[in-house]
């Protein structure tokens, strides 16, 4: 992935303007996939040795953040709360920084109405109750829904049942659950596990898939009825191994019958920040629900030249219907996250 830089931003102006920037409201952008490191936080975070020199990606700042928006068409972005590896001392500075952290972005989203909103984390707490604490904290203090790893420090992923306590948390406040992939179990910090192949490329997907696979599993939506999920990446390989799931479920622990596996694949939701191609979207909406597809920029992991090339192809994608742009681009991010739509 390229650095973000004010000249990348800049450089992206040489690009297609999919979305015009001052038409109607109705024709811009909802971006679910939008990660936001608090500089507030960041500051914070450095003057008490919490963190050492921030990875690239956590050098957000908000003019540079609204030049892409402006760009390509996005009204809105629902920032993740991310945070480079964190060093806390206890559980008090630990539940300390998570103020700050939301602090900021409460504030973010006051200053500039309708462009952002925010969501509540689970990263960096092993301890279950410390991940409880900072989802139910975050979504008290404005978030529209709760961002998770797809496997805990623990290594258990999402639909395991030492996570139930977690789920049934969000389940009773109805809440958004949107998923982000990390590295393997099992493999080191920052370390490819194949040499040369960045994890993101590959092992993402597939993390993605084994929490999408758990979930099926453990009847995870069926125990949780209130609670949304969002697959990142467009639900990683998930869609692309659905016939191998259904033909092989009866060898899971315990066994799946072929039509969950096809009911759960049309009651997850997903974001476009594969991002989508006319190589892959045909299998995506052959097993999704179409109002369950949401835009994600990804940025800025994805560099603003990157996040332009995947808008413009997103909207000339010949195997996505015209009728549907609107809705994947907007609408169904409204009706998942009705709280966008409020004055």
């Amino acid at each position: 992935m390229a650095r973000v830089s004010r000249r990348g931003v800049l450089a992206a102006g040489l690009l297609a303007v999919t979305v015009p920037p001052g038409g109607d409201a109705s024709d811009r952008r909802v971006d679910v996939h939008h990660h936001c490191t608090p500089p507030g936080w960041l500051r914070w975070a450095q003057e008490r040795g919490v963190v050492g020199e921030p990875p690239w990606w956590a050098r957000w700042d908000v003019t540079s953040t609204l030049a892409v928006m402006d760009r390509f068409g996005i009204e809105t972005a629902v920032m993740s709360v991310t945070m480079p590896e964190a060093r806390y001392r206890d559980a008090a500075q630990f539940r300390e920084g998570h103020h700050v952290a939301y602090q900021a972005v409460a504030d973010l989203v006051a200053a500039h109405p309708g462009r952002f909103a925010f969501l509540a984390r689970t990263t960096g707490a092993a301890d279950p109750d410390l991940a409880i604490w900072s989802a139910v904290t975050g979504l008290e203090a404005g978030a529209v829904g709760v961002q998770a790893p797809t496997h805990d420090r623990r290594d258990a992923y999402v639909g395991e049942p030492s996570l139930d306590p977690l789920l049934a948390e969000l389940d009773a406040r109805r809440t958004v659950l949107v998923l982000h992939p990390t590295d393997l179990p099992g493999g080191q910090p920052d370390q490819p596990t194949v040499p040369g192949v960045p994890n993101f490329l590959c092992d993402y997907a597939l993390d993605t898939t084994r929490a999408a696979v758990c979930m099926i599993v453990h009847r995870t939506l069926d125990r949780f009825p209130r609670l949304s999920v969002v697959l990142p990446h467009g639900g990683g390989a998930l869609p692309y191994l659905a016939a191998r799931a259904e033909a092989l479920g009866g060898r899971l622990e315990p066994p799946v019958p072929a039509a969950r596996v096809r009911d759960y694949l049309r009651r997850f939701h997903y974001d476009t920040a594969a991002p989508m191609s006319p190589h892959a979207t045909p299998t995506l909406l052959a097993v999704v629900d179409p109002t369950r597809l949401h835009y994600g920029s990804d940025w800025p992991a994805m560099s603003a030249d990157e996040v332009g090339r995947a808008a413009a192809a997103l909207d000339s994608d010949p195997a996505l219907p015209g009728a549907l742009r609107p809705a994947v681009n907007r609408h169904n991010a409204l009706r998942l996250f009705p709280g966008l739509a409020r004055p």
